[in-house]
């Protein structure tokens, strides 16, 4: 049994040295594991999941090649920043696994901790209460802000040759993605998108508004509203790209703390969604940040 023991662990010292994982591919190959089980386990009600099993397969193949050493300019690159790259794919494959039927939806729940916490239901009133045309362009335009948000830094950081300040970013925004994903697997919350009336008029008659909801029309996953995601990485983002540079971060403070306020005025969140989402991005951030 010893000998068993000390072949494996030299295996798996072999392993290591050839691919040299990261935290955040230890991340994601522990994601792709869970979703692949969650996957099989809702098979029998689950439309695509041998596409989602394939894909994740592939994913985790694409992580272990980038491991690799000897890479190029390029690779190396790629490498850094190739996480952020499959959170399109990722969001996707959520909408995979809430396809299987028989699963819930917790709105209820969050619906009655929004009524106690703020006496209402702020995503459906507060915008009927306070219409305005200029705050729908704003807030919508700031709602939309979040893929720029999460997209600059790393740009920046790479131009700056940052390499501590850039994995420090992207691990800490794939944590938070992460996070949430898992947690909207588990506890599903559709939001108010899908269960209050949709906005109308003036309100939404704007540039901004019309590119939101087309956005959302052609891949809003369902039931990934709690905690808000876009708010966890924004502020995830905003607290790390100020670590690396101040004025980076100071930029950010704005489109994120307006992004905070439009997700609930434009009823694409629930308050207590981006109440969530700002405790879980400040909290990853604040972990990743103390990692040396």
């Amino acid at each position: 049994m010893a000998v068993a023991s000390g072949a494996q662990e030299s295996v798996a010292l072999a392993i290591r040295r050839r691919l040299p994982l990261r935290a955040v591919d230890l991340l994601l190959l522990a994601y792709l594991a869970f979703t692949s089980l969650v996957a099989l386990a809702r098979a029998d009600a689950m439309r695509g999941w041998r596409w989602l099993l394939a894909a994740n397969g592939l994913t985790a193949v694409l992580i272990l090649l980038l491991a690799r050493s000897k890479l190029g300019r390029f690779g190396r690159t790629l490498r850094e920043i190739y996480p952020l790259l499959l959170l399109a794919s990722l969001y996707g494959a959520l909408d995979l696994l809430s396809s299987a039927g028989g699963v819930v939806v917790y709105d209820a729940a969050v619906r009655g901790w929004e009524a106690v916490l703020f006496g209402g239901q702020p995503s459906r009133d507060w915008w009927q209460r306070s219409p305005s045309a200029f705050w729908s362009t704003v807030l919508h335009g700031a709602y939309f802000s979040y893929y720029v948000i999460v997209a600059t830094p790393p740009l920046v950081l790479l131009v700056r040759r940052d390499l501590p300040g850039l994995r420090r970013f992207v691990l800490a925004v794939m944590a938070t993605f992460v996070f949430c994903y898992v947690w909207f697997v588990l506890y599903p919350v559709a939001g108010p998108y899908y269960e209050f009336p949709r906005p109308t008029g003036v309100f939404v008659d704007n540039a901004m508004a019309r590119l939101v909801y087309a956005t959302l029309a052609a891949g809003s996953s369902y039931g990934a509203a709690f905690p808000s995601s876009h708010v966890a990485a924004s502020v995830a983002a905003t607290i790390t790209a100020w670590r690396a540079s101040r004025r980076l971060g100071l930029a950010l403070i704005p489109p994120t703390a307006l992004l905070t306020v439009g997700v609930v005025y434009c009823q694409m969140h629930y308050a207590v969604d981006a109440v969530a989402g700002l405790v879980v991005g400040a909290a990853i951030a604040a972990l990743v940040s103390a990692r040396r």
